[in-house]
């Protein structure tokens, strides 16, 4: 029909003519409410919004000569933070002379905590030296259903 046609017709009906496709031959309209249509999309994106999850990632920071206990508690928190189902980047930090056993302790302990985080965690990226501190990124582990 006519694009006057069109309109009268939304006009009498007390909706919108609302062009869908401009670029086909001829151009494509509705008629409708546009308003309430809006509201519909506005709802359906808010409820995507809902159910999307955001993955953040967590630092957790050591240096070489921690202690046992004080890794163990700190191994705790990342587990905390792999049950959130955040990514976590384990950072060791190396000061002064330290730097010097950055390749044996450093990556022993990284290693160490590797093995430990190894049911609950798959390593994203394995240590690597950035400046004066070890890194390491972990995130959970995927479950298969």
């Amino acid at each position: 029909m006519s694009a006057d046609e069109a309109r009268e017709r939304a006009y009498d009906d007390g909706l919108d003519l609302v062009e869908v496709s401009a670029t086909a031959k001829p151009p494509v309209c509705r008629i409708m409410n546009y308003d309430k249509y809006r509201y519909e999309q506005k709802k359906k994106l808010q409820e995507a919004k809902k159910k999307q999850t955001t993955i953040e990632t967590k630092e957790v920071k050591f240096r070489p000569k921690t202690e046992e206990h004080d890794l163990n508690f700190k191994i705790k928190h990342i587990r905390k933070f792999l049950g959130q189902k955040n990514k976590v980047k384990i950072t060791m930090r190396f000061r002064g002379r330290e730097i010097v056993y950055s390749q044996t302790i450093g990556l022993e302990a990284m290693n160490r905590i590797a093995e430990t985080l190894e049911e609950d965690a798959t390593i994203l990226q394995p240590p690597t030296m950035e400046g004066r501190q070890m890194v390491m990124f972990v995130g959970p582990k995927i479950q298969k259903q």
